[in-house]
């Protein structure tokens, strides 16, 4: 005889997650996508205005990807920033610098906000140009 599986309201699945932890929500969230084929991304829309009609301040971004645009004059010195950077040999830092001559190069990706501004700083110090994704 099959289970009869019982309902839950909208109030007792708020009072479940309430509970749960951020982990355990984006576990769920996976098997949602993956099991159900749901999508739990939040729909983009127009950020209603505030009463005094100025717009909503956006919610800063924590994490940034770091795009090398240009390696500048001083080349060995952008080679040894990216190598400190990524943890990558001479020859894979190298050939990433070369890549910038047909298009920016991906150095790194989700760096937290203060660590990215402070490799951003080492680029620029080294004469490239980078940019904060």
């Amino acid at each position: 005889m099959a289970e009869e599986q019982k309902k839950i309201t909208p109030e007792e699945l708020a009072k479940i997650l309430a509970n749960v932890t951020v982990i355990d929500l984006n576990s769920t969230m996976k098997i949602l996508e993956k099991d159900y084929g749901i999508s739990v991304q939040a729909p983009v829309a127009a950020a209603p205005a505030a009463g005094n009609g100025a717009a909503a301040p956006a919610e800063e971004k924590s994490e940034f990807n770091i795009e090398l645009k240009a390696a500048g004059e001083k080349k060995i010195e952008v080679i040894k920033v990216v190598r400190d950077v990524t943890g990558k040999g001479l020859k894979e830092a190298k050939d990433l610098v070369d890549a910038v001559a047909s298009g920016p190069q991906m150095v790194k990706e989700n760096v937290k906000k203060e660590e990215a501004q402070e490799i951003k700083k080492k680029f620029e110090a080294a004469g490239a140009q980078v940019e904060l994704k």
